[in-house]
């Protein structure tokens, strides 16, 4: 069984730095990318930033020039960091990853972690 595992988050001061690191455990024939989203109570969840495994990256413009996420290179483990971090910031942040789970799958799937909260006071 697939499944991602989050780890960070919590209570960050304003200004501060916050790394989530999100592991993937199971084995699959494909990835083409793996990222984060976050998502406020009765909001939908948006995109924070996601990487391929070639190392091509988009990020929100709400982060951009705040955020460096990282993937190992043997595409299991993704990693985020969000700096100067800013009370908007707060949400609960999704890891997800785009899998192919065998060579002769269809497509791909999206896989989606429990979710770990972020709170940044104002």
């Amino acid at each position: 069984q697939v499944r991602l595992v989050e780890s960070g988050g919590g209570f960050v001061q304003p200004g501060g730095s916050l790394r989530l690191s999100c592991a993937r455990s199971g084995s699959v024939f494909s990835v083409k990318r793996m990222g984060w989203y976050r998502q406020v109570q009765g909001k939908e969840r948006d995109l924070v930033a996601t990487i391929t495994p070639r190392g091509d990256t988009i990020s929100a413009d709400s982060v951009t020039g705040r955020v460096t996420i990282s993937m190992d290179n043997a595409k299991t483990t993704v990693t985020l960091q969000l700096h100067h971090l800013k009370p908007e910031d707060t949400a609960v942040y999704y890891c997800m990853t785009e899998i192919q789970y065998y060579k002769f799958s269809p497509g791909y799937v999206a896989l989606w972690g429990q979710g770990t909260p972020v709170a940044v006071p104002s």
